[in-house]
């Protein structure tokens, strides 16, 4: 019997990788894709030995070795070209990346932010969250477009800010909601039901959504 097709995936990384890990699970325990290469624009980071660790290829592209954004944006689209994926996933990739980068990618490229967007984008979300008096805080999963942290919304995970909570403690409880909610939109992604139109509108199995799903733990299933 023949396996249904599995998507070919790129992850993009600066750092641990958690998220990484939380794919690469997800991958070893049904969601159809295969991650052809892990790329991190920093050495030495743990994210890249977990992909090491799970077989996947590897490689270091480090924006200081380029005079601006726009050169090692070029080389980056190089290197990941080189292993045809039909996905580019943001997993905790400190990079700003510039328009002509993100048009080449224009809906197939999916990033993980943590807040509940449009709050909070860029930095700090989650001291920013309790400066804020915010009673909800979580992660949003979306197409990237060339607005910083503004493109289309996918699917969020909600939880409540504690009174006891500090910027470390929310962090940890969204970081862990961020490792069930990627995987499930990478899965439906991977499945043909999600897709960014030519409009920028949202289309999840044939609808278009103008709100973000709110992940809830039954989903995981899907």
């Amino acid at each position: 019997m023949t396996s249904p097709p599995r998507l070919a995936v790129v992850v993009l990384i600066s750092g641990h990788g958690s998220n990484l890990q939380a794919i690469i699970d997800a991958a070893s325990n049904g969601l159809p894709i295969d991650i052809v290469a892990v790329i991190s624009n920093r050495p030495n980071v743990y994210g890249l030995e977990r992909a090491a660790q799970a077989g996947i290829e590897t490689a270091l592209l480090q924006h200081k070795d380029f005079p601006d954004r726009d050169s090692f944006d070029q080389a980056l689209v190089a290197l990941i070209d080189h292993y045809t994926p039909e996905l580019v996933i943001l997993a905790g990739f400190m990079r700003i990346l510039s328009a002509d980068f993100v048009r080449h990618y224009t809906g197939r490229i999916l990033n993980i932010h943590p807040s509940l967007l449009p709050k909070h984008r860029g930095l700090d979300t989650h001291q920013r969250a309790l400066d804020s008096g915010d009673t909800l805080h979580g992660a949003t999963v979306h197409f990237v477009t060339e607005e910083l942290d503004g493109g289309p919304l996918i699917s969020q995970a909600q939880v409540t800010v504690e009174s006891s909570d500090n910027a470390s403690t929310l962090a940890k409880r969204v970081l862990d909601k961020e490792h069930q909610l990627y995987p499930l939109a990478i899965r439906w992604f991977a499945q043909g039901r999600l897709k960014l139109d030519d409009s920028e509108n949202v289309i999840l199995d044939n609808k278009k959504i103008d709100q973000p799903i709110i992940y809830a733990p039954q989903d995981a299933i899907q």
